[in-house]
């Protein structure tokens, strides 16, 4: 079987003491990518003569410049020119590991059933830390019930995710109302819309991904609580959309239970929440509760370990 291949899309809007970082960054893994699609996103900071002085001759870099329409259209451009069968995301502010790739290469070689594989983050800039999902690898199964119910975010920050092509094609695939409303932040698509299309995802740290705060991006992170409400109803709008997409109705409550054992080291937290789901679907009443016990059983003993 011939080896996975792997489409680097770095996004890139005035990021010009940042972007070659990014880029270098990207060509230089222990693991070479079949490619790395630089999208400017109508830069005004000469970034774009930066790149095309650095990697116009480069045959391992596709530069796409067009206007600025926010990083969701910069995604579906650059992913619109990948050939490999991985699609790795990459902010321009961002930085990889030699090793990023390798590493997640290494996931989807081993399981042909997992779609979606997301890494942990080392915060670097004006705050330092590490942010991830868990302490270690985690097979999470599906996430359409936690996602669509609960809006659970499965996910990371752009640049510690990766996505089969076919996937991500499907994911990105929106109407332009909603490309307008996710100019930025558009990770909650990627995130948000492949658990509702059914993918199945792995987190695994490696310690590769450094997550930069600055000036430029920090601002939205200082006013998450006074646009808390916004965020929140914009991604439930979104979620919404994914899900009449794939025809979810209450019917899928049900398959709580089966969802919840996908997972392969469940939290006594997530039993919680798959519970509750369970109690909402639409059998009789003592199926539902027969089937919250037996998730909150199986959260037990997993929590016992």
């Amino acid at each position: 079987m011939a080896a996975l291949t792997f489409s680097v899309v770095v996004t890139n809007y005035n990021y010009r003491e940042f972007v070659l970082e990014a880029v270098d960054g990207a060509l230089a893994q222990s693991r070479a990518p079949l490619e790395v699609i630089v999208v400017d996103d109508g830069s005004t900071d000469e970034s774009v003569d930066l790149l095309q002085a650095r990697y116009g001759d480069d045959a391992r870099v596709n530069l796409v410049v067009g206007p600025n329409g926010g990083q969701l259209t910069a995604f579906q451009r650059g992913l619109a020119k990948a050939k490999g069968d991985i699609v790795c995301f990459l902010d321009a502010d961002d930085r990889w590991g030699p090793d990023y790739l390798r590493q997640v290469g290494e996931v989807f070689d081993a399981r042909n059933d997992i779609d979606f594989v997301f890494s942990d983050v080392q915060l670097i800039g004006n705050e330092s830390g590490r942010q991830g999902y868990a302490e270690q690898a985690t097979d999470l199964g599906y996430t359409v019930l936690g996602t669509w119910v609960r809006a659970h975010w499965y996910g990371a920050p752009t640049s510690a995710l990766a996505l089969r092509r076919r996937l991500a094609e499907r994911v990105l695939d929106l109407p332009p109302e909603f490309v307008a409303q996710w100019r930025i932040s558009a990770d909650n698509c990627l995130v948000f819309g492949a658990s509702v299309l059914g993918a199945k995802k792995y987190f695994l740290p490696t310690g590769q991904v450094d997550y930069r705060i600055h000036g430029r991006n920090g601002w939205w992170h200082d006013q998450k609580k006074a646009r808390e409400f916004l965020a929140q109803f914009r991604s439930r709008c979104l979620i919404n959309y994914y899900a009449q997409s794939m025809q979810l109705d209450i019917h899928a409550l049900d398959l709580a239970k089966h969802e919840f054992k996908s997972r392969s080291q469940p939290t006594w937290k997530e039993a919680c929440m798959y519970a509750d789901i369970a109690l909402r679907g639409p059998a009789v009443w003592w199926k539902r509760l027969e089937r919250a016990i037996a998730i909150l059983s199986r959260g037990a003993r997993s929590k016992q370990k």
